[in-house]
């Protein structure tokens, strides 16, 4: 069966139970903290997630239980109203992450939650992924533009 198709029905049961007990904020914290850091340990689990984890074991779907995470999330997410952008920066900026969040919440009158991360290859700047949109403002990228548009004009030249 088609991983995508297996995860987003495990994931939807998921969902679906933890709106039943209201245990879906707990879940979702700890099964994000369970992606975050898959080789520490997560303490023990909440008991809608062990349960989720029994069926798996019984099933032998544990292969999966990556991509049902994700899914999971996702749906969370969607189901609470909250969008959800990705920044990238050289260095961790709690400023720009906030002013970031208020832009945001202001454009689309939502619950926006700012996933940071640290790449030092973009050299400066930063990226912003928000659904299908990507703001590249990185250094890495206007340097990759200088040099296209330095080729180019080389290879007119000759």
């Amino acid at each position: 069966m088609n991983t995508g198709i297996l995860s987003s029905r495990y994931a939807t049961a998921l969902l679906r139970y933890t709106e039943e007990t209201g245990g879906g904020e707990r879940v979702c914290a700890q099964v994000r903290l369970l992606l975050e850091h898959p080789d520490q340990d997560p303490g023990p689990l909440e008991p809608e997630l062990e349960r989720f984890i029994r069926l798996l074991v019984k099933n032998g779907r544990m292969e999966d239980v990556r991509f049902m995470f994700r899914s999971f999330i996702e749906m969370y997410y969607r189901s609470r109203g909250i969008l959800v952008a990705r920044l990238t920066t050289v260095v961790p900026s709690e400023e720009l992450e906030r002013k970031l969040r208020t832009m945001l919440e202001g454009k689309f009158g939502r619950e926006v939650l700012v996933e940071s991360r640290v790449d030092p290859a973009l050299i400066g700047g930063f990226t912003l992924e928000v659904g299908n949109y990507l703001l590249d403002a990185s250094v890495r990228r206007q340097i990759e533009s200088i040099r296209r548009q330095f080729v180019i004009q080389n290879n007119r030249i000759v």
